[in-house]
C-alpha cells in the first residue's frame, strides 16, 4: 500500500521534468525542427528512408516536397509485412507492438505500429508529464497516498507471428513501470480482462474498498462504472465511496456533455478535471492549468507536427504547414511524423489553436466526422456548443447522440436527423429543436445560410432514443469499453438507421 513518503518522493521526481517542458515552451520551433531531423537520421537506412532518400533531406521544404501525406490505407501493406515479422521497413528498431484501433465503430481494424521508443518517450513520458503538470499546479496534492483507478480497453494482448496487438491501453499497462503499477488499481490481470461487463464487476469488487485518489479513463465509460459503483455500494455519491478522490484525468471524447453528470456524482468544488489528448498514434497534448479547456501541445515526445487548414483539406492531396505557420481559431487536420515509424500520417483529428505562445489547442472533431452534404460544414464543435445551449435553456441533459443527413428527394428538402438519448429529457422536444437550430445558426454561418427560409435545409428532426440504445448498439458491435465511442456526425445515414432499427 502506498505511504506518505512515496507521495513526496514521486512528486520530487516528476517536478524535475518541468524544466524540460519549459525548454520547448521557450523554443518550440527549434525543438520541433531538431526533432524532425533526428527522426530522419534515425530512419535513413530503413526501406522507407532509402526510398525517399532521407539522407538528402536538408530542410522542412525538402521533407514536405519529398514525402507524401498518407492515410492508413496507403501504409497498410507495410504494416502487414511488419506484423508478419519483417523489420526495418519504416523504423529501424524492432516493432513488436501494434495498437488495434477501429477509429470509430467501423468493423475494419487498424493496426498502428508502436515502437519501444514510442512507448517510452511518448506514452510513458506523457503519463509522467500528466502527473507532473498536475502536481506543479496543486502543491498540496495527496495523489500518491492512495491509488489511481484506471479504466482501459476491454481487449487483452494477442500474439501473432511474434508480434503483439491489442488496445493501446492494454499495451501501456503491459509496459508500465513498477511504481506506476504499484500505485494503480485494478491489478493488471483485471485491467486486461477481455469481456467488458465481467471486467466492470471485477473492477468494482477490487476497488470499492481501496483508497482511490484519482480516476483515469474515457468519460462515457467511466460514467457507466461510477453509476454501477453507486448501485453496488448504495451510496449517494462517489465521495462517500472514495473520500480522498481529488482528480479525474480524462480524454477520448468531448467532456462538456458529461460535465454536469460528473459534478453531481462528485459533489466537490475542489475536485479537479484534467484533460489529455492521446490516441493509438501517439500522445499529443495535456491540460497544463487548473480549470482550463485548453491543452498544451507537447513538442518533445518524438512527434513532428504538421497541419492542414480544413478549408483547403483534400485528404492525401492536401498541402500542410509546419507548427510555426499556424494561426489561432482556424480548424486544422493534424498530420504527424513519429518515432513509431509514421511518416506524414493523417491521424483523422481536427484541432484549433487557442494560443501560439505557448501552443495550446482545443480538439474540434474528426476529418471524417462532419456533415457537409449541403455545404453546411457542420463540425462536432458546432453540434456540441448548440446542444449545450439547448440543454441549459430547457434544463435537460444528454447521455449520447449521433447525427446524419436527410437527403433531398423530388418533393422534399434536405436536413439533419438526430438520434438523442437523454438522461433528462426536455419538457418540449419542439422547443428544444428550435433552440438547437438557432444555436447552430449562431455558431455556423454556412449552416445559417443553408437554413435561410428553409431553402436548402429543413428544420432538424430529433428522434428520442430509449434508455440504453447506444450502449446496446455498441454491445452488438463488440465495441464496449476503452476508446470505443459513438460517431457524432456522419455524411451517411448508416449510423442513424442502425440505431433506429434497434429502437
Amino acid at each position: 500500500m502506498p505511504f506518505p513518503f512515496i507521495n513526496s518522493l514521486i512528486s520530487w521526481f516528476l517536478k524535475k521534468r518541468k524544466h524540460q517542458v519549459e525548454l520547448f515552451l521557450k523554443y518550440p520551433v527549434d525543438v520541433q525542427n531538431e526533432l524532425l531531423f533526428k527522426l530522419l537520421k534515425t530512419a535513413k537506412n530503413t526501406e522507407i528512408g532509402e526510398r525517399y532518400n532521407f539522407s538528402g533531406i536538408t530542410s522542412y521544404s525538402d521533407f514536405a516536397a519529398t514525402l507524401p501525406i498518407q492515410k492508413y490505407e496507403s501504409i497498410e501493406p507495410y504494416i502487414e509485412r511488419c506484423r508478419k515479422g519483417e523489420q526495418n521497413i519504416f523504423w529501424p528498431s524492432q516493432i513488436r507492438w501494434f495498437a488495434k484501433s477501429s477509429g470509430t465503430t467501423n468493423a475494419k481494424s487498424k493496426f498502428i505500429p508502436v515502437s519501444d521508443e514510442a512507448i517510452e518517450n511518448c506514452h510513458m513520458k506523457a503519463g509522467k508529464d500528466m502527473l507532473c503538470l498536475y502536481i506543479n499546479n496543486n502543491e498540496n496534492t495527496q495523489l500518491f497516498i492512495g491509488k489511481g483507478l484506471r479504466l482501459g480497453g476491454s481487449s487483452a494482448i494477442y500474439e501473432d507471428n511474434n508480434s503483439y496487438f491489442g488496445d493501446l491501453s492494454a499495451i501501456i499497462i503491459e509496459n508500465m513501470p513498477f511504481w506506476a503499477d504499484f500505485s494503480s488499481a485494478p491489478k493488471q490481470e483485471v485491467a486486461l480482462m477481455t469481456e467488458w461487463e465481467t471486467k466492470m464487476e471485477a473492477i468494482i469488487e477490487e476497488t470499492i474498498h481501496e483508497n482511490i485518489t484519482s480516476l483515469v479513463g474515457v468519460p462515457s465509460w467511466m460514467l457507466v462504472l461510477l453509476h454501477r459503483v453507486l448501485e453496488k455500494t448504495g451510496k449517494n455519491n462517489i465521495l462517500e465511496v472514495w473520500p480522498n478522490l481529488e482528480v479525474y484525468f480524462h480524454g477520448g471524447v468531448n467532456f462538456n456533455p458529461y460535465r454536469e453528470q460528473y459534478e453531481k456524482l462528485i459533489p466537490s468544488k475542489d475536485f479537479k478535471y484534467y484533460e489529455t489528448y492521446n490516441a493509438s498514434e501517439g500522445f499529443f497534448a495535456i491540460q497544463d492549468k487548473n480549470n482550463s479547456e485548453e491543452l498544451l501541445l507537447m513538442l518533445d515526445y518524438g512527434i513532428f507536427y504538421e497541419f492542414i487548414p480544413m478549408h483547403s483539406y483534400r485528404g492525401e492531396n492536401s498541402v500542410a504547414i509546419p507548427l510555426e505557420k499556424v494561426e489561432k481559431d482556424v480548424n486544422y487536420a493534424v498530420v504527424i511524423t513519429s518515432n513509431g515509424g509514421l511518416w506524414r500520417y493523417l491521424i483523422g483529428d481536427t484541432v484549433k489553436f487557442t494560443a501560439t505562445n505557448p501552443y495550446r489547442i482545443k480538439i474540434t472533431g474528426r476529418t471524417k466526422h462532419h456533415i457537409n452534404v449541403f455545404g453546411e460544414e457542420l463540425i462536432i464543435e458546432n453540434a456540441e456548443e448548440a446542444l449545450k445551449v439547448a440543454c441549459n435553456k430547457t434544463n435537460s441533459c444528454i447521455r449520447d447522440y449521433t447525427v446524419g443527413p436527410i437527403f433531398m428527394e423530388e418533393n422534399s428538402k434536405g436536413g439533419h436527423e438526430w438520434v438523442i438519448e437523454f438522461k433528462k429529457a426536455p419538457e418540449s422536444i419542439s422547443f428544444f429543436t428550435e433552440l438547437l437550430d438557432n444555436s447552430l445558426k449562431a455558431c455556423n454561418s454556412d449552416y445559417e445560410a443553408k437554413r435561410y427560409n428553409n431553402m436548402t435545409l429543413a428544420m432538424p428532426k430529433i428522434n428520442l432514443a430509449r434508455e440504453g440504445l447506444f450502449y446496446d448498439w455498441l454491445k452488438e458491435k463488440g465495441k464496449l469499453g476503452g476508446q470505443h465511442k459513438v460517431p457524432r456526425l456522419s455524411n451517411s445515414r448508416d449510423f442513424v438507421e442502425e440505431l433506429l432499427r434497434l429502437e
